[in-house]
């Protein structure tokens, strides 16, 4: 079946503003969301639907991809483009969108379970930049980056909602034509945990919390592209009581690289060799992101030869390979001779071997670009 439109879905135009789009998101969210409807699987769907939509037209680089191509420009990409949506996904994600469950302190009340009772609420997620050499990118490395979150503040202790008795839920019984109904509802005091605030220290937040700046260290596979996120889970802000850690959602930046150009896994080069290098032939030293490489020239190079060298480019992220590294080579024409120069190529102007001569092997441009992505 194919793919809804990410516009309709939420039922914004194109023109919609973030805010805008945040809005519709977060009332289709409380719509559909599994609390609300439990054992409902349509409204599950339309859920992780109008989430996968939020996901990419909150974010400015996914929105201008989108709009350019449509689906097809996560196809394959994995995570929520790809399809892989699952509830912890969602609530990682967006879980601070619905409003603090400890009076507005960006936590989730939701993140434990749709079946009622006691939750476990969640921090929210803090949200970085990393800016990547190609180099990194192609080799994977480490980072030890500074974040600053919020950590339980020493000597914060919890006591039982009173509220709900430490269960999560209000129940509330109407009577109907029908007879009596029972219907239970996440507490408003608590959030959902149980638990409310019995003393702490006067420098944290009325959750008990402090901001603490940690070194966090993130391994950064080989492969990533720009715009990219990753996930360290468990390094956000944490959670009053015996809540989880939100996660720290890394958003990868790729820096420009000073002789090399990025097309998907491939590299591409360009090499310039002098006149008298095409006919004669020589060999040149060339940038890779594994070190510098010696390659050969060969005698009477026509410009715009591409040497692929098999391997040499960026490992796919998905592990399956290298991509290349094309060199493309560029004949340079002197721009200004002196006298001696020019009476030699005026000598040579009707040489035989200095004609053009082009053979049905000497492909042309559209042919080796057609090549080139076949």
């Amino acid at each position: 079946m194919a793919k809804r439109d990410y516009y309709e879905i939420l039922g914004v135009d194109k023109s919609a503003s973030a805010t805008e789009i945040k809005k519709a998101y977060r009332k289709l969210a409380l719509k559909y969301h599994p609390d609300k409807n439990p054992d409902d699987a349509e409204a599950e769907t339309k859920f992780k639907e109008a989430a996968e939509a939020y996901e990419v037209l909150s974010n400015a680089d996914k929105k201008a991809r989108y709009d350019q191509f449509g689906h097809q420009a996560f196809e394959g990409a994995g995570g929520f483009g790809g399809g892989g949506m699952n509830m912890d996904d969602i609530f990682s994600q967006f879980g601070d969108i619905f409003g603090g469950a400890f009076g507005g302190g960006g936590f989730s009340g939701f993140g434990g379970g749709f079946g009622g009772g006691q939750r476990r609420v969640k921090g929210s997620n803090l949200r970085i930049r990393v800016k990547l050499t190609l180099d990194e990118i192609a080799n994977g490395v480490e980072k030890k980056i500074k974040v600053r979150r919020k950590v339980q503040a020493s000597g914060t202790t919890y006591k039982t909602c009173t509220t709900c008795n430490g269960s999560g839920q209000v129940t509330r019984v109407t009577n109907t034509i029908l007879g009596r109904m029972q219907t239970a509802t996440t507490c408003n005091v608590c959030g959902g945990s149980g638990q409310i605030i019995d003393k702490k220290p006067d420098e944290a937040d009325a959750n008990g919390l402090l901001s603490k700046e940690e070194t966090v260290s993130i391994k950064i596979p080989a492969g990533v592209v720009d715009g990219m996120q990753l996930k360290v889970s468990g390094k956000g802000n944490e959670a009053p009581g015996n809540g989880v850690s939100g996660d720290l959602l890394v958003a990868i930046e790729e820096e420009p690289h000073e002789t090399l150009q990025r097309e998907g896994d491939n590299l591409h080069y360009d090499l310039y060799v002098s006149l008298p290098d095409a006919v004669l032939g020589t060999s040149k030293e060339i940038d890779t992101v594994t070190g510098k490489v010696r390659i050969k020239i060969e005698a009477g190079v026509q410009s715009g030869k591409i040497l692929r060298l098999r391997g040499k480019g960026i490992p796919s992220i998905n592990g399956y390979g290298k991509g290349d590294l094309l060199v493309h080579v560029n004949v340079w024409t002197p721009k200004t001779l002196n006298k001696q120069q020019k009476e030699f190529f005026e000598s040579m102007r009707e040489d035989e071997h200095f004609s053009p001569k082009p053979e049905k092997s000497d492909k042309s441009f559209f042919e080796k670009v057609k090549d080139m992505f076949s």
